[in-house]
């Protein structure tokens, strides 16, 4: 009987043990989702940025002793990106947060749909 015991309780233990680590991987899961949500955020605010300072850049005129062409053309979308990005993650004009609050309520609602949960 006592060995019964013995068993009952390892049982327990290893059951525990992989609630344990069944846990650790939703809290990283969730952790991660967060992470790329909030990457996918800067990335989209990083885009809308760029959008609105690109007119700047082409009302500058060239001169045409150093510069013009495809190639300068090319460069300034170029830079004009990369300004995005700076912007997005020296905390940007705000916009990031509210899309990724929008995100995940829409990944919530996706897993509700597939999940047949109604609530």
């Amino acid at each position: 009987m006592s060995n019964l015991g013995v068993t009952a309780t390892q049982d327990l233990l290893q059951a525990a043990k992989g609630q344990a680590s069944i846990d650790a991987i939703k809290k990283s899961a969730n952790a991660l989702k967060l992470d790329k949500s909030m990457q996918a955020a800067k990335d989209f605010e990083a885009v809308f940025v760029s959008e609105m300072i690109k007119p700047m850049f082409e009302m500058i005129e060239v001169d045409e002793t150093f510069g013009g062409g495809k190639g300068e053309e090319v460069f300034r979308g170029m830079l004009v990106q990369e300004y995005g990005k700076i912007i997005s993650n020296q905390g940007g004009i705000g916009i990031a947060d509210d899309i990724q609050a929008e995100l995940l309520k829409q990944q919530e609602h996706s897993q509700h749909i597939t999940t047949g949960d109604d609530s």
